[in-house]
């Protein structure tokens, strides 16, 4: 999903730090939780990376599934602020989607071992088959992302930048299938220009051939 990244980000320190900023250790989780999946990552490998013992990480967030929870709330709530950010009301709908799309490939490409992808579809998609928690959580950020699609796009209908015709709903659906399915695929190892071509074409799905666009008008 697009995500707004946390404006923290200092340096990881070393041993058990005096006192822990719950932002931060929430992020470094996440990163880790990101890196190998749910059930790859040990509370060795939490420890490690937050800079907390285990007795400071059950006392600060619970189990290893409290604190996986933990993160893909927060995933959500950063990627809320950056869809309402990125769909931005000042531009037409197809300015939005195209910024959109690229905002999101910058962050599943963004990876220090390679393209990583969404963190949700990642690794939530897994665990949801057997934990209804997570099941819970992963359908609530994807009807967000509709809704935020949604929203967008009706309003693009109801103030002339799409036929009146235009189903929001449907389109939204649309927008976000291509969301994740760019997710997944940059996982997959392809490229970004053919994603970005891809997210292109959802576009001119959405909102009809760029004006001026003869060959997508002529076939």
């Amino acid at each position: 999903m697009v995500q707004k990244q946390s404006q923290r980000s200092e340096p990881r320190p070393r041993g058990r730090p005096r006192a822990y900023d719950p932002e931060i250790a929430l992020q470094r989780a996440t990163e880790s939780f990101w890196r190998a999946g749910y059930a790859a990552t040990s509370l060795d490998d939490l420890s490690a990376a937050t800079g907390m013992n285990r007795p400071s990480l059950y006392g600060a967030f619970g189990d290893k599934r409290e604190l996986y929870l933990a993160a893909l709330r927060r995933y959500w709530e950063l990627s809320h602020v950056a869809m309402e950010e990125a769909l931005a009301y000042d531009r037409t709908l197809r300015e939005v989607l195209r910024r959109l799309y690229r905002k999101a490939l910058a962050g599943y490409f963004g990876g220090k071992d390679g393209p990583r992808g969404c963190f949700a579809i990642g690794t939530a998609t897994t665990e949801a088959v057997r934990d209804p928690k997570i099941r819970a959580l992963l359908a609530e950020g994807f009807q967000m992302i509709d809704d935020a699609f949604a929203a967008r796009i009706r309003f693009a209908r109801d103030h002339g930048d799409l036929p009146k015709g235009a189903h929001p709903a449907t389109l939204a659906m649309l927008a976000s299938a291509t969301l994740h399915t760019l997710a997944i695929r940059s996982r997959a190892g392809a490229s970004r220009s053919t994603l970005e071509a891809m997210a292109d074409a959802t576009v001119h799905l959405i909102c009809g051939p760029p004006p001026g666009d003869d060959h997508d008008r002529n076939n």
